[in-house]
């Protein structure tokens, strides 16, 4: 399998939100879970209210805390890292996934906020 088809493959089985459509999913009446993937020093400079916190280092160890069945919201920075956790957790039977395009940093410039 080629590069391409690769990436492709990984972005069907989960999709990417914008801020706003974040903010909106988190507003609903059945708000996803939301799981911070940065690591701990990263976390202690802000994070988004309500958010679980596992770096993806120990995402295979905790992804067992997850609801398989219930949408799930990953970010971290600027999405990198929430898009490889999102692959991990596609691959053990999660399909309501989703990642905050830009990650946090997208969450902050749009004025939404952090906690301290």
């Amino acid at each position: 399998m080629n590069a391409n088809r690769s990436l492709q493959r990984m972005h069907t089985m989960f999709q990417s939100l914008d801020p706003a459509g974040l903010r909106a999913l988190l507003d609903s009446a059945v708000p996803p879970q939301l799981v911070d993937v940065r690591s701990a020093a990263e976390v202690a400079r802000g994070a988004i209210a309500g958010a679980k916190h596992i770096e993806l280092a120990a995402l295979p160890a905790h992804a067992a805390e997850l609801d398989a069945e219930a949408p799930c919201v990953l970010y971290c920075l600027s999405g990198a890292r929430s898009a490889q956790g999102c692959a991990y957790l596609a691959q053990r039977g999660f399909r309501r996934l989703y990642r905050l395009d830009g990650g946090i940093a997208a969450w902050a410039k749009a004025g939404l906020p952090v906690t301290a």
